[in-house]
């Protein structure tokens, strides 16, 4: 576990700087151990239990009250990202894909607006990331 953990505060090393606060760059590994780590329940009472038995208050925090700027993050993300399987000549597409429906019984099934068929209809909607380079 000790090994897991030490790859896990690795790996987030990057993010955590972008967070700013000092309670902030303590909180985030310790959360994220708690979702990703073993045990059944993830929401915060039994996550701080497992991994910061004194520390309920202070995680609770982080998650409910903590106000902070997602942006930085989100960039430094684009950049591991880019990094793993980007380069200066890749793009990544998103794009929505809608599949029509007769029932109601499948998971997402709403009416709702269907790309495809230019209308709202009973439907779900996917969304895909494709990674592509030079021409598409």
């Amino acid at each position: 576990m000790a090994d897991w953990n030490a790859a896990l505060t690795d790996w987030l090393k990057p993010f955590v700087e972008e967070l700013g606060h000092k309670k902030r760059r303590q909180m985030c590994p310790l959360y994220v151990a708690g979702l990703i780590g073993p045990g059944d329940r993830k929401s915060i009472e039994p996550m701080a239990a497992r991994i910061a038995p004194d520390g309920y208050d202070r995680l609770h925090h982080f998650i409910s009250d903590g106000i902070w700027d997602a942006w930085p993050i989100e960039k430094e993300l684009a950049r591991q990202a880019d990094k793993l399987i980007g380069g200066s000549d890749a793009f990544l597409v998103i794009d929505d894909t809608s599949l029509p429906k007769k029932g109601e019984h499948s998971v997402g099934v709403a009416p709702q607006y269907a790309s495809m068929l230019g209308k709202r209809a009973n439907c779900q909607t996917l969304v895909s990331l494709t990674l592509t380079r030079h021409d598409v």
